[in-house]
């Protein structure tokens, strides 16, 4: 016999706070810190809504609702203080539940669920900290079409189909995932090039609020700022960094400088896509070997801002990585349009089908790596039965 609790929403002060109480004594628990509004006895049956207090001895804690959920699965509905979840959750501890993540609980009610595969229940877990809606639709497709159903039909045919049509299967759902992830998990956009060019000034139109402080002195963004935005199915966080400059990166160790370039040049590595800004109204050299050698294996989309000014950039004599352009004034919002199609075609997202078999866990993409080497059909079977059917750590 046992109970277990979690807090289901989110960190923080919210109007309301959910409690999950799950467990084969669950109700037992839950009668014993529980007193109903209602004259009558309160009745625990699944469907059932109940008013009431929940009461620690003679003390209130707070007024809550209880949804019972099912026979053995209860969410208590409270304020949202977090001191009064915390002293639920203490009471709900020292009555014998065993205090979860809510993740951790969310695996053990699915796991309850005798008919769900591990990829459906991947799947329940990861919908939450998906960042759009069309993220949650792919994850959602993956439970019963999408990737189920593909590892489902390799392994009812494992020995008719060919190893090398596996492979070449496996690397296309792995293409098509990193696809999917930038839709699903968000993609970090650094926006970079040489101070002055209006990186600060594209951060806030894209944003829609002042986040970066616009001035004409050139180098004003020492560090980095960031904001979110949503550029059709991709949540995109832009981060707007210190210009990269190699004499600065060479400054004197600790110093204000070198950290900001350290700093510029790490969030710059981890970025999914990156956009350039420079300066259409001038001629002078703006690009610099440092900054071109960190952007050189990245998605890269040149951005030739000030296009309300006399153009004097020739575009064409840009080296080849920057060979895809689009020109904006982000001052005055023109070319913003174009600019938001050319990242969605950029990051494979424009037309990208949610229907399509992904994978969306650590999990499952190193096992289609394992099956993209594997030379045997003894072993692609035993690696298409864990994908299905393996077993999740939580």
């Amino acid at each position: 016999m046992s109970v277990f609790a979690a807090v289901m929403t989110g960190k923080g002060t919210g109007a309301i706070a959910t409690v999950q109480v799950f467990g084969d004594t669950a109700k037992a628990v839950i009668k014993k810190i529980f007193k109903s509004t209602g004259t009558k006895p309160p009745k625990f049956k699944p469907g059932k809504i109940l008013l009431g207090t929940i009461c620690d001895g003679t003390e209130t804690i707070d007024q809550v609702i209880i949804g019972c959920e099912g026979p053995h699965s209860f969410a208590i509905n409270c304020h949202g203080n977090p001191l009064i979840v915390e002293m639920i959750m203490q009471l709900l501890g020292r009555h014998g539940a065993k205090l979860l993540t809510a993740e951790q609980l969310l695996y053990k009610i699915l796991s309850a669920e005798k008919s769900v595969n591990t990829i459906a229940l991947e799947a329940k877990l990861t919908q939450p900290r998906a960042r759009t809606i069309e993220g949650t639709k792919i994850i959602a497709n993956q439970i019963d079409a999408g990737l189920s159903k593909k590892i489902a039909e390799w392994l009812e045919n494992i020995n008719a189909l060919s190893l090398k049509q596996i492979t070449a299967d496996a690397e296309r759902i792995l293409e098509n995932s990193r696809t999917a992830k930038l839709i699903i998990h968000g993609c970090k956009t650094v926006i970079a090039g040489p101070p002055n060019t209006g990186k600060s000034t594209l951060l806030n139109y894209l944003a829609g609020r002042q986040k970066a402080i616009v001035t004409d002195i050139k180098g004003t963004t020492r560090d980095w700022v960031s904001a979110r935005c949503q550029i059709g199915p991709l949540s995109v966080e832009l981060i707007d960094t210190a210009g990269l400059d190699e004499k600065l990166a060479a400054a004197p160790k600790d110093s204000i400088e070198r950290e900001s370039q350290q700093k510029a040049a790490q969030i710059l590595e981890e970025a999914d896509l990156v956009l350039l800004v420079l300066d259409n109204s001038t001629t002078s050299d703006q690009l610099d070997d440092h900054l071109l050698e960190k952007i050189a294996d990245k998605k890269v989309l040149t951005v030739l801002n000030k296009s309300d000014l006399p153009a004097k950039l020739d575009a064409r004599k840009l080296p080849e990585i920057l060979a895809n352009t689009v020109q904006i004034s982000a001052k005055f919002g023109t070319g913003i349009e174009n600019l938001t199609k050319k990242i969605q075609q950029l990051c494979g997202v424009a037309d990208f089908d949610l229907q399509t078999a992904v994978v969306f866990t650590s999990r499952q993409e190193n096992l289609l790596h394992q099956l993209k080497k594997t030379k045997s059909r003894k072993q692609a079977a035993s690696i298409t039965t864990e994908l299905l059917n393996g077993q999740l750590r939580v």
